[in-house]
C-alpha cells in the first residue's frame, strides 16, 4: 500500500547558472512511478506517495536524476508519516517561533551521532546553538546562515549526507503532508 514520502534535494543547481525547474522534478518522479508527485517551494522539496522504503526510493531517484539532468545530487527521502516526529524533535522551539528562518534542521541520510556536537562546536560563534535530535542536526543561528562558519563545516565528508531546511520549510512540508 502506498504511503507519503518527502524527498529533499541537496541542490537544485544542475548546470552553470541553471536551476532545476520543479515541473521537471515532478515529471521525473511520475516517470519513476511515484504517485501524486508535487513540489513545495522552488527549493527541491518533493512530496509523493509510493510503496517500499526510503532507501529503495533514494536508490531509484538519485541515478535517474543524474541521468536526466546530467548532475549527481544527493536526495534524502523520508517516510512522510515520520515528519511529525522530526518536527517534534526540534530542540529550539522557542527560537523557531521567534525567528523561523534562523532555525534549521540538516535532515540526514544516516543518523548523526551525539559526538557531532563536539566535533562541530569549534565552528560555533557566540549565541549559535547546535544539537542532534532524532538523528538529525539542528542549528539555531541568530545572525543568520551567511555569516556563520557552522553550515560550511557540516560537510558530507565530515558529517555524512544531509541537507538543510529552515523551520518555515519544515512546517510547510508538515502542513502539506497533513492536508
Amino acid at each position: 500500500m502506498s504511503r507519503p514520502f518527502v524527498a529533499l534535494l541537496y541542490s537544485i543547481s544542475i548546470a552553470e547558472g541553471r536551476r532545476l525547474v520543479m515541473a521537471d522534478l515532478r515529471d521525473l518522479a511520475a516517470d519513476l512511478g511515484l504517485e501524486r508527485p508535487r513540489t513545495l517551494l522552488a527549493t527541491g522539496n518533493l512530496l509523493f506517495e509510493a510503496e517500499g522504503d526510503a532507501r529503495a526510493i533514494e536508490a531509484r531517484l538519485e541515478p535517474a536524476f543524474a541521468e536526466r539532468f546530467g548532475r549527481a545530487v544527493s536526495i534524502i527521502v523520508r517516510d512522510g508519516t515520520g515528519w511529525p516526529r522530526l518536527m517534534a524533535a526540534n530542540p529550539f522551539p522557542e527560537a523557531a517561533e521567534r525567528e523561523p528562518a534562523r532555525v534549521a534542521v540538516r535532515v540526514m541520510r544516516t543518523p548523526a551521532d551525539a559526538a557531532a556536537v563536539a566535533r562541530l562546536s569549534p565552528y560555533l560563534a557566540p549565541g549559535e546553538r547546535l544539537a542532534v535530535a532524532g538523528g538529525d542536526l539542528w542549528v539555531h543561528l541568530p545572525d543568520g546562515f551567511a555569516p556563520s562558519r557552522l553550515p560550511g563545516a557540516i560537510t558530507p565528508r565530515r558529517e555524512g549526507i544531509g541537507t538543510f531546511r529552515n523551520w518555515n520549510t519544515v512546517k510547510r512540508i508538515g502542513a502539506a503532508l497533513a492536508g
